[in-house]
């Protein structure tokens, strides 16, 4: 029994390992300054928590500041806001959009995909429902080389702009851990082809936003 644990203990180090390796090495090419950011399509602004009260997480917040940014530079022509509102009580995607309108962007220039379940569905929905084609990933930096990796997975040709702006505490060495299992099924999803949960009619990013927004 012991030396099947050991076995064991060992193909969970090698797949864990092999697996965080291969996403990070192809998961590079990531910025914090909108001077070094290629133009691109759209800004694809991945979410984060809200809080209970409808504000946005410090991390979501960020994300939000960080896609405002990138549109306001010149570094892309429309922002493409992809999160979770499985419930009709939680809404990562309309926070985004409140805040962003409230910033000044054109409504216009603003997408919402409102099944951006997970990282992988929001990359594969930016290019086969929304037909991006170049984009600048928005997140985190530890969630930054997953983020590349699906969105290159999709057939998206991106670059990324690190959404940091504080120390996130606390919350950090437990996401960093959840970052590394989420990198297994990142490969697992390239593997097998995974469709996302939603995919729908496409709707064009080089139209007008606000037909996403129903």
């Amino acid at each position: 029994m012991r030396r099947v644990l050991v076995i064991a203990a060992g193909l969970l180090v090698v797949v864990l390992g092999g697996s965080n390796l291969v996403v990070w090495l192809g998961g590079r090419g990531v910025t914090h300054d909108t001077r070094d950011v290629p133009r691109a399509q759209a800004a694809l602004v991945l979410g984060a928590q809200v809080m209970p009260n409808g504000a946005p997480s410090s991390m979501l917040s960020d994300r939000i500041t960080a896609a405002a940014e990138l549109y306001e530079a010149g570094r892309v022509d429309k922002l493409l806001l992809s999160g979770d509102h499985g419930r009709r009580t939680y809404d990562e995607v309309g926070t985004m959009k409140r805040i962003l309108l409230a910033r000044g962007i054109p409504a216009e220039d603003i997408f919402t995909d409102h099944a951006g379940f997970d990282t992988w569905d929001s990359a594969q929905r930016a290019r086969r429902v929304f037909d991006v084609e170049s984009a600048v990933v928005v997140t985190q930096r530890f969630h930054m080389a997953r983020a590349l990796w699906d969105a290159r997975r999709a057939g998206l040709r991106v670059t990324g702009y690190a959404a940091d702006k504080r120390d996130y505490g606390r919350v950090m060495p437990r996401l960093q851990v959840r970052e590394a299992a989420a990198r297994v099924k990142a490969i697992g999803d390239t593997v097998t082809g995974a469709d996302p949960h939603f995919l729908g009619p496409v709707i064009p990013i080089t139209g007008d936003g606000r037909t996403s927004w129903g």
